[in-house]
């Protein structure tokens, strides 16, 4: 990596799980309601520990947990709670489990109410993502007004692990706020085509 003349935020070059999201995923606009469950539980799953752990169990999570689809998920009883403890491959904590649970069903009643998760969860910076021009890590805030809005808006409605932590690294994944360092390459986001569609459709350490 030394030899690459590309420039990226410093926390992608520890490891090759986190360059390839870093350049791939990480700040690009999401829209699609199945991944922005995906990225709900995951960050959940990270609290207290590091991205890269959840990043390297990433496959496991999606095979553990139906391929992220909150609907079934929704449906999980005490018998899959024990099957999901079991499973080495993924993170086994019976709280941030029963989270996931609780989220999936919450995620269903907002998606019903909305038409589409990503029409209520954007309507906390808007329709574009709030760029932050940032130049260095330290720069990079552990959370904003706006994460404070969404944690304490998703809490009242029964979501879990959703403290403004957690919210302000669920923005910076789903490109909600753009915390690509100026220097990088990805701080420009013209190469990126993606659109959002109508209605239906943290700093890392």
């Amino acid at each position: 990596m030394s030899d690459d003349p590309v420039k990226r935020c410093e926390w992608a070059l520890g490891d090759p799980a986190l360059l390839v999201y870093h350049d791939a995923e990480w700040g690009t606009p999401e829209h699609d309601d199945r991944k922005l469950f995906e990225f709900l539980l995951l960050e959940g799953a990270q609290a207290g520990l590091s991205w890269l752990t959840v990043l390297k169990k990433r496959e496991a999570f999606r095979n553990a947990f139906d391929g992220f689809d909150p609907v079934r998920v929704a449906q999980y009883d005490s018998k899959k709670v024990r099957t999901l403890l079991a499973d080495a491959g993924i993170i086994r904590n019976r709280a941030k489990i029963a989270a996931a649970i609780e989220n999936a069903k919450a995620f269903l009643v907002v998606q019903k109410e909305f038409g589409s998760f990503d029409t209520y969860i954007w309507r906390f910076v808007g329709p574009q993502p709030k760029a932050s021009l940032r130049r260095t890590l330290k720069q990079i805030p552990a959370r904003t007004k706006e994460s404070d809005e969404m944690s304490a808006a998703l809490k009242s409605r029964g979501f879990k692990f959703v403290g403004s932590t957690i919210c302000y690294a669920y923005m910076q994944a789903v490109g909600m706020v753009n915390d690509h360092l100026t220097y990088c390459f990805r701080s420009d986001r013209r190469h990126d085509n993606r659109t959002r569609p109508g209605p239906g459709g943290s700093r890392r350490k």
